[in-house]
């Protein structure tokens, strides 16, 4: 059975020099203010009542609707809030991204190693889709399918909203082929292709992703390919895609990617370096390629990274 994508609300607002007004779901209900709720949103952390008064005066706090809100008006549980946030100070990702492909209805980028593929938390404006909007001129820009900040590679955003659709669900409905680098030790015995199948799960908050009991939702294909001095080439297969399986699964088989600041331990220094400026310690695992059958024309698609695992080794 195909996973279908949830769809996201549209927002009322328009994105503002790239980036997407920010919703906000209220939690509490009639026994708070909705400027009470906004106040004590993380996302909004430092915003006072008077500064989000000025933006409620400026039409730049509405509802789904697009309407007005007022903050002093009792909050209705589960109703959602947009604004404009402050961006947050981030150091900026002294690295270029590249496009791979683009035509009328999408365009491709090897995205570098750092980059957030889209805004979440801390990351708003050093993000593959900021960058992108911003570059080719158009808010209409959205991605396709996702790649972890740490890991670089070969990512699609689609350009109209009306083939978005289309595209998406080559990833939700596993149609799209993806293939992955990573370097680690050497373990001889993979050489001969091992697949890894179990269950895992992430909770909202925790850093690291969980093998649980149940039925089985993360599979990959894992080969050695290539010895080095440097450590093992391996060859990654995922069949689902899972936040962190290949990450997860490469440590579970004892050969944990080299650079990971999670897997198959936390490790604070790794994870603290590119919130200080240091990007010279990646996480060594790159979206090598990506292939399918264009959902518009039916023609056969392919597209490779021009990155490699030893890049700056």
């Amino acid at each position: 059975m195909s996973r279908r994508r949830r769809r996201d609300p549209v927002a009322p607002l328009p994105p503002r020099d790239g980036v997407d007004a920010t919703r906000v779901v209220l939690r509490s209900g009639p026994e708070r203010t909705v400027g009470e709720c906004l106040q004590e949103t993380r996302s909004l952390a430092g915003l006072t009542i008077d500064a989000l008064a000025a933006r409620a005066a400026r039409g730049e706090i509405v509802d789904g609707r697009g309407s007005p809100v007022d903050l002093d008006r009792p909050a209705r549980r589960n109703t959602s809030v947009y604004l404009y946030r402050d961006l947050p100070d981030e150091p900026p990702i002294p690295f270029d991204l590249p496009i791979l492909h683009a035509d009328e209805h999408i365009v491709v980028v090897d995205k570098p190693h750092f980059l957030a593929t889209m805004p979440r938390g801390r990351h708003v404006t050093q993000t593959a889709l900021v960058r992108l909007r911003r570059e080719l001129g158009t808010d209409l820009v959205s991605p396709a399918h996702r790649l972890d900040r740490l890991t670089a590679g070969v990512l699609l955003f689609t350009l109209r909203p009306e083939v978005r659709a289309a595209y998406q669900s080559l990833f939700a409905d596993r149609l799209a082929v993806k293939e992955y680098r990573a370097l680690a030790p050497v373990r001889t015995d993979l050489s001969t292709t091992t697949r890894v199948a179990d269950r895992i799960e992430k909770t909202a908050g925790d850093l690291r992703a969980c093998v649980v009991d149940g039925e089985v939702n993360a599979i990959s294909d894992i080969t050695l390919a290539e010895e080095t001095d440097r450590g093992g080439i391996y060859h990654l297969r995922p069949h689902t895609g899972r936040t962190h399986q290949l990450r997860m699964h490469m440590a579970s088989l004892g050969v944990g990617i080299v650079g990971d600041p999670l897997y198959p331990d936390v490790r604070p220094d790794l994870a603290e370096r590119p919130d200080r400026g240091d990007f010279s310690r990646p996480l060594r695992l790159i979206a090598h390629s990506l292939a399918f059958d264009d959902p518009l024309t039916g023609e056969p698609r392919r597209f490779m990274s021009g990155r490699s695992v030893l890049d700056g080794e």
